[in-house]
Order: structure tokens, then C-alpha cells, then sequence
């Protein structure tokens, strides 16, 4: 009886404390607008969340179910008022709802807040509090990202589910050489879409039982990494054309960097100016001048890694034997070529970086102006000039 008793008890304290926290959120709909900064802890079941004044003062904390019914029930009797969040799974769908509910919703970057994962007292409800505070004091602080329509972030996860299958299917491949290799043999080189074909013959007999799976698995992304693609053909020749026509003119520049490219920026004029689009996508270098101390560091890598990875890719095929004579391509050898002079390891590799962040400049250009493009403008130029 004691326990019965016991569970009733704290089933009530339980109960009560719920009732006390809708009471005291629906006193808060009295509030003016634009009055409140509400910092919201986003995590995947639960989110803490902090309702501070312009002035400082906590006035409300509480807890509310990461679920859109439980968010519009906690929130949707406030009147317009500025919420403050971290990037996560979450932050998108959530910050769509909250501004469809008339909030001001400011996402911040959540790499760029050492302020909250290097806190020693790290906590959902510290987190809450500390977003609430920045929210209070000068909204540049949480370095806010743009968040991107739904129609084209959906259209995005085709080009993100392509990209996840790729890395599944050289995982696979990876598997099938390592073991054949263990038994004393090895599969031709090949192309990954020609490597199911080459294995089944190749694969000793000892081994037929222990890949015929993993081969079938491959043959079946084969198959769905082909129905993307023809997605993303689909997409370039249709919804985006005009945007894509402009960006592959660029040798080396495919329709699914091309695709990627404009569903990332979205909006080609959120950018004043086109040499923006580099630090943007992390391929400007890091700085770290302190007195007489600079020294050369690597590229920041902030922003969208799969565009970055994709640009990084179009700029080693540009440098590249099969490259087109172009301004980028001579300009980047040039650049190799002086950093091998001087001895500098990696000089591929930064010149692949520096060419990338070219790159995107320029298709960012072509794709505002809508210019042909004409590889050897700059050199004719010149040539114009100096004659």
C-alpha cells in the first residue's frame, strides 16, 4: 500500500508540474510582441527551451517533446516573438513550424558556437539559457545559416541519397578486393559499374558463398544509383535548366555538381558578390596571425562538404590530362607549378583547392549573368592589350 501510495504521489507532483508549465506558457501570450528571446536546446526526444526578456531577465524555463504536435500547443498562443536555435536533425522542420506560427527564428551554426560544446557545464538547460542570452545580445554572434526552402532541400536528398549509396557501394567493393586478396588472388581493375561483373567471374569458388550477397547488393545500388542519376537528368533538363545550362558549360563541370551547386546557394542573389561564394563553402584558408606569427594554414572547410568535395573533384579534372585549355586550368598549374618550386608538400592538392574556389566563383558569375562562357577570355584580353 505504501508504494501505491508512493507512485500516486509522484504521479500527481508529476501531473501538477505539467499543468504549472502551461499555465505559466500561456501567461506569457500577455507579452508584446517581439518583447521575448525564447533559446530552444533542440535534441531528439526532448527540448529544453529558456524564455528570457530584451533585458536579460529569465522569467520562464521548461521542457516540451520534440514533435510538431507538442511544439504548436507550447508555442501557438505566443505572439510574434524571436526563438534561437542550434543547426541539428531538427532545426529545419522545426524552424519552418515556428515561423509559419509568425516567430522570427534565428538558426545558428552550430560549429561556430564554442561558446556551448566547450562548456565545461554543459547541459540542455545551460544550452537553453545560452541561446536565449546570444539571442538578447547580438543575433551575428550565432553566425545564422540559411535555411533553404522544403521543395528545394527534397530535391537536394536526391543528390544526398545518390551520394550515401556511392560510399555504400565503394565500401562493398572494398570488401569484396580485401577478402578475395586474403585467398591468395585478386579482381581486375574496373570501373565500379562494371565490377559486379568482373567479380562473379573472378571470385574464387571457395569464396562464392561468402560474396554472392554482398555481389547482389551491389548489383541492386547499381540499379538505384541509375534511377538517381536519371532523376537528377530530369531535374537539370526540366525545373532547372536555365540555372544548370549555365554552370555546365565549364569543362569538367557535370549536372550533378552543376545540380548541387544551385539547390545548395538556392538563391543566386544572396550573395553581393560572387567572391563570396568561396568562404561560403570553406575553400578560402583559416587564419591564425597572431604578432609576427602567420603562418599558412588549410582551407576552413565550412559550409556544405558535398558541394566542396564536388568542386574539389572538378577542379583535379580541370588540372588534369583531359582538362580543356582554359584562364582556371593555366592558372592553376601555374600556381602547382610554383608551389613545387618552393618545395611545398601537397602542391596538387592546394592547387586543386585554390582552382575550386575559382571555380565556384565563376559558375556563381555564370549562373547570375547568365553569360556564355568563354575559357580563354582573360588571356585574349591580354593578348588585346598588349598588342
Amino acid at each position: 500500500m505504501k508504494k501505491d501510495s508512493k507512485k500516486e504521489t509522484a504521479k500527481s507532483k508529476r501531473e501538477g508540474k505539467k499543468v504549472a508549465s502551461l499555465e505559466s506558457v500561456e501567461r506569457l501570450a500577455e507579452r508584446d510582441a517581439m518583447s521575448l528571446v525564447i533559446g530552444i536546446d533542440v535534441g531528439d526526444r526532448a527540448s529544453a527551451y529558456c524564455v528570457r526578456t530584451l533585458g536579460q531577465e529569465i522569467i520562464f524555463e521548461g521542457s516540451v517533446a520534440t514533435k510538431a504536435d507538442a511544439i504548436l500547443e507550447t508555442f501557438k498562443s505566443l505572439r510574434r516573438q524571436r526563438v534561437v536555435m542550434e543547426t541539428g536533425t531538427h532545426s529545419r522542420w522545426m524552424a519552418r513550424l515556428l515561423e509559419l506560427m509568425g516567430h522570427e527564428v534565428v538558426v545558428g551554426n552550430a560549429r561556430k558556437l564554442k561558446l556551448i560544446s566547450e562548456n565545461n557545464q554543459k547541459s540542455d538547460k545551460v544550452d537553453a539559457r545560452l541561446l536565449s542570452q546570444l539571442g538578447c545580445v547580438n543575433v551575428d554572434w550565432l553566425h545564422p545559416v540559411y535555411q533553404r526552402s522544403e521543395a528545394t532541400h527534397s530535391d537536394l536528398l536526391i543528390i544526398r541519397s545518390r551520394e550515401a549509396l556511392v560510399a555504400t557501394r565503394t565500401a562493398l567493393i572494398n570488401h569484396v578486393r580485401g577478402t578475395v586478396k586474403s585467398f591468395g588472388s585478386r579482381v581486375s581493375d574496373c570501373g565500379a559499374e562494371a565490377f559486379v561483373e568482373v567479380a562473379q567471374e573472378e571470385v574464387p569458388k571457395a569464396l562464392k558463398a561468402a560474396l554472392s550477397g554482398v555481389l547482389e547488393i551491389l548489383e541492386k545500388i547499381n540499379e538505384q544509383l541509375h534511377y538517381y542519376e536519371c532523376q537528377i537528368r530530369q531535374l537539370c533538363n526540366t525545373k532547372y535548366q536555365e540555372a544548370t545550362r549555365c554552370l555546365t558549360q565549364i569543362n569538367g563541370v557535370g549536372p550533378i555538381t552543376a545540380l548541387t551547386f544551385v539547390l545548395t546557394i538556392e538563391d543566386k542573389e544572396r550573395f553581393e558578390k560572387s567572391r563570396d561564394v568561396g568562404p561560403y563553402l570553406g575553400l578560402i584558408p583559416k587564419k591564425r596571425q597572431s604578432g609576427e606569427r602567420d603562418p599558412h594554414l588549410g582551407i576552413t572547410k565550412a559550409g556544405d562538404e558535398m558541394l566542396r568535395k564536388l568542386l574539389v573533384n572538378c577542379s583535379h579534372f580541370i588540372l588534369g590530362q583531359k582538362g580543356q585549355d582554359s584562364d582556371l586550368r593555366r592558372w592553376g598549374l601555374g600556381l602547382v607549378r610554383g608551389a613545387e618550386k618552393k618545395g611545398t608538400k601537397g602542391a596538387r592538392k592546394l592547387g586543386a583547392a585554390a582552382v575550386a574556389r575559382k571555380l565556384a566563383v565563376l559558375m556563381h558569375r555564370l549562373w547570375v549573368t547568365g553569360a556564355e562562357y568563354e575559357p580563354l577570355r582573360n588571356s585574349k584580353v591580354r593578348q588585346a592589350q598588349a598588342a
